[in-house]
């Protein structure tokens, strides 16, 4: 029968209950054989055993057909919300089967015991039974308490599952918004670079915006790189804007070695270099000068704000989706300042995971 078979029994009590069941029928068929036995008699040790022989005989009985009964019950009402009705459910089945096992268990007894000269009475009494089956009841509560217990965790790793599910869909959708933002924006200073200069400089564009989708196609799918990497990444993309506005824009970053190894978000400082460059204005007149330095745990960026006079209304989506994917992987999130003459966007720098545990 299926349910009989190992994996689902162990799938419907949540363990391999083999020497529970051997121990708690030996325990239970003592007792048994302990409440009906009649203490003003005096049987011999053969009648002793034959009575204890039977009582085994019918605790595994009991015990095979509440324990089907249990995982019937559980296969049918799995649910938390069905809890109650299932363990009701139970307790009348373990009350039923006793009463019907053990009577007519009793009754063969008092038969056989009759034939024998002895007083059989005892053996066909109901307030017996009382103990047995509260004793089978609190058994089966042991059944319950394991089997509550491995839904439990199952139904918090499912949840935590489901949720690391949903995290990744709304990182993967983040990522997707800015891998074409930033295609956009190369596509417009490629066509600035051809109107302004030579055939060459674009071909170096070009070479270099080709580095730089390396990086993104090798790296894009990571939660967190090292900042050693994401450097790497700035300063290829700086070498790109380099060629547009040439001293106009100026970077001054020095960064300690022992801090390249923090992680941060992908394409986060490039984010933030492209908004400078976007929303102030970069001009032999007016250089746009960008500082990077680092705190303890922090990536500072900050500028002087020169606001363009053709200036199209932000939408922060940069700033947005940073703030965001900072928010799904970690308990920390960017602090942006804007007092009117500098704006400052601090990065989080995270610590590998092994040396957060």
């Amino acid at each position: 029968m299926q349910l009989f078979n190992k994996q689902k029994r162990i799938h419907y009590l949540g363990f391999n209950d083999s020497w529970f069941s051997v121990l708690g029928i030996l325990f239970l068929s003592f007792v048994t054989n302990y409440l009906f036995n009649n203490p003003s008699e005096r049987p011999s040790i053969e009648l002793v055993l034959i009575g204890w022989f039977a009582s085994l005989l019918f605790t595994i009985i009991d015990w095979l057909i509440i324990r089907y009964i249990l995982i019937f019950l559980r296969k049918k009402y799995p649910s938390f919300k069905d809890d109650l009705k299932r363990i009701l459910l139970l307790i009348f089945a373990i009350i039923s089967v006793i009463l019907l096992v053990d009577l007519i268990g009793g009754f063969l007894m008092a038969k056989f015991f009759s034939l024998l000269g002895f007083n059989s009475n005892h053996y066909v009494n109901i307030k017996v039974l009382l103990p047995i089956i509260l004793i089978t009841i609190m058994t089966m509560a042991i059944y319950e308490a394991v089997y509550y217990y491995v839904r439990l965790k199952k139904s918090i790793r499912d949840e935590e599952h489901t949720k690391q599910l949903m995290i990744q869909a709304q990182l993967d959708t983040l990522r997707n918004q800015v891998q074409p933002h930033f295609l956009f924006n190369s596509l417009n200073t490629l066509r600035d670079i051809i109107e302004q200069d030579t055939k060459a400089d674009a071909k170096d564009f070009v070479d270099n915006l080709s580095g730089i989708y390396r990086f993104i196609i090798e790296f894009g799918d990571s939660h967190l790189i090292t900042l050693n990497k994401e450097l790497q990444f700035a300063k290829a993309y700086i070498n790109i804007q380099l060629e547009r506005f040439g001293h106009n824009l100026q970077l001054d970053w020095t960064i300690p070695e022992d801090k390249h190894s923090l992680l941060i978000v992908p394409m986060s400082l490039q984010l933030l270099l492209e908004n400078a460059i976007k929303h102030n204005i970069v001009s032999a007149s007016k250089p746009l000068l960008i500082k990077i330095t680092v705190t303890t745990d922090t990536l500072v960026v900050r500028n002087k704000i020169k606001v363009k006079s053709t200036q199209t209304p932000s939408t922060k989506t940069g700033l947005k989706n940073i703030k965001k994917r900072y928010q799904l992987i970690s308990n920390k999130t960017p602090v942006i300042k804007n007092d009117g003459a500098q704006f400052t966007v601090a990065l989080p720098l995270l610590q590998p995971l092994k040396e957060r545990s």
